[in-house]
């Protein structure tokens, strides 16, 4: 192992460049995506803009390659910092797809880098919003945070896209508080960020779906009045694995707008005013 400190992130979108570009500098990056067409482009672009970046194609659903580019990270330098942005969309994805990626691909995320986590290792987890909405028997969210990984799609689905999103996002939530504990006795440190609507590729196509017109109303009855950007994920990313957040760990950073905030107390859809 080299003295280097390397910084792997999973999924080569909006909110993975952008985390690449705003904690890469100086660093090995290893930056990974199920899509060939999209690592290329990003790793040829960070390249250009001087970045020290490697490809690596990594589908998260399967976690024989997740523990590949676990392992493949690690024989770079110091894991300083793992970033998990990859994931499928209610908008566009199947239910056993949402499932296996943005359910079971997390667990196997988080698996696979505590294997090889060491003293410094910050580990983030892009949850979302959504998973605030959530409302579980204590039961079913206890097995989502602790049942072994590989048990996770034997629970039986929600009936439909929109459902087991919800339910995938608060499993990563809840998932990341129980396994912080583990993380914390290696020196190490584990949190989801859970944004709401960002500007992506993602989000519009969420914008342009059936429900796309009420997420985009919310903004503006929330009062936030805009969309968020993939920068300012990238900034709370940016608190969470640097020296400012070593008493941070095992929990959630909610970067909606107030979104979710307006929707409990103020939503007539909720709050029944």
């Amino acid at each position: 192992m080299t003295g280097r400190e390397v910084v792997v992130v999973t999924g080569a979108g909006g909110m993975g460049v952008a985390v690449a570009r705003r904690i890469g500098s100086g660093r090995r990056v290893v930056l990974a995506d199920a899509y060939p067409q999209v690592l290329d482009l990003a790793v040829e672009t960070l390249r250009a803009e001087g970045y020290d970046v490697r490809g690596r194609i990594t589908d998260v659903a399967d976690p024989v390659a997740v523990t590949g580019l676990a392992e493949d990270a690690a024989a770079e330098g110091r894991i300083a910092a793992v970033v998990h942005t990859a994931g499928v969309s209610a908008a566009t994805a199947t239910v056993e797809q949402i499932m296996a990626v943005d359910l079971a691909g997390t667990a196997h995320v988080i698996d696979a880098f505590h294997a090889v986590a060491t003293h410094g290792t910050s580990c983030v987890c892009i949850a979302s919003m959504a998973g605030h909405y959530a409302t579980l028997d204590p039961a079913r969210e206890r097995a989502l945070a602790t049942a072994p990984s590989e048990q996770l799609l034997s629970f039986e689905p929600p009936d439909d896209r929109t459902a087991a999103y919800i339910l995938a996002k608060r499993a990563n939530q809840v998932r990341v508080q129980a396994a912080a504990p583990a993380w914390n006795r290696l020196g190490a440190r584990i949190n989801t960020v859970s944004p709401g609507v960002i500007v992506t590729p993602m989000s519009r196509a969420e914008a342009a779906s059936a429900t796309g017109a009420q997420m985009m109303g919310m903004l503006d009855a929330c009062g936030i009045g805009r969309a968020g950007t993939a920068a300012e994920v990238a900034e709370a990313v940016a608190f969470l694995t640097g020296p400012a957040s070593l008493y941070v760990t095992g929990t959630d950073l909610l970067i909606d707008g107030g979104q979710a905030a307006w929707l409990r107390w103020h939503s007539p859809y909720v709050s029944g005013q």
